[in-house]
């Protein structure tokens, strides 16, 4: 579940087919900057009531997903 939010707020905020977005698609080749992963790690703090801290090696769709996952329990 986690995995598609991230997917859906990154195809939105690039005008990307989320069809084309990966566990490995990284965040510099969407164009996504360090504003938009505060942006979203907001978004994705309200949705699944957690607190993300965001480090540069979370750096792809899949790493975001596990931090998010854990966090959840």
């Amino acid at each position: 579940m986690a995995q598609e939010k991230i997917i859906e707020l990154l195809a939105e905020a690039t005008d990307t087919d989320a069809a084309e977005i990966t566990v490995d698609t990284a965040f510099a080749d969407l164009g996504i900057d360090s504003l938009d992963l505060t942006e979203m790690a907001m978004q994705l703090e309200e949705e699944f009531d957690v607190e993300i801290e965001m480090k540069p090696e979370i750096n792809t769709v899949g790493k975001l997903t596990e931090v998010v996952e854990a966090l959840r329990g």
